[in-house]
C-alpha cells in the first residue's frame, strides 16, 4: 500500500479485541463493540502554526494507540478496513511505545 496522510492526519488499523469474556463466554459479532485500540500505519508531516512553522506529530508508524469511539473516517485500502483520523482524535499511546517516548 502506498498511502500517506496529509497534514496532521493518521492512518490507523483497528486491533480486534478478544471474542471471549473473562468468564469464557463467546461474544457474537452482533454484540461486539468496535475496538478503540489500533496500530498506526502511516502519519502525515504534521500540523502548521499560523506562522507556517511545522508541528511534528507525536505518534509514529507502529505505535499502538487508543482513540475515541466515534473517531476517524472508515476507509478500505488494499482490501483492508482502516481509519483516517486527525492526530488530536488519538487519546494516547499504549504499551512500550509510551515508555520509550517518556525516556
Amino acid at each position: 500500500m502506498n498511502f500517506t496522510p496529509l497534514h496532521d492526519r493518521v492512518l490507523v488499523r483497528r486491533i480486534e479485541s478478544d471474542e471471549k469474556t473473562a468468564g469464557g463466554l463467546i461474544i457474537p459479532d452482533s454484540a461486539k463493540e468496535k475496538p478503540q485500540e489500533g496500530e498506526v500505519i502511516a502519519v502525515g508531516e504534521g500540523a502548521r502554526k499560523d506562522n507556517g512553522e511545522l508541528i511534528a506529530p507525536a505518534v509514529k508508524a507502529g505505535d499502538r494507540v487508543l482513540f475515541g469511539k466515534w473517531s476517524g473516517t472508515e476507509v478500505k485500502l488494499d482490501g483492508k478496513d482502516l481509519l483516517i483520523m486527525k492526530e488530536s482524535d488519538i487519546l494516547g499511546i499504549l504499551g512500550d511505545s509510551a515508555a520509550a517516548k517518556a525516556a
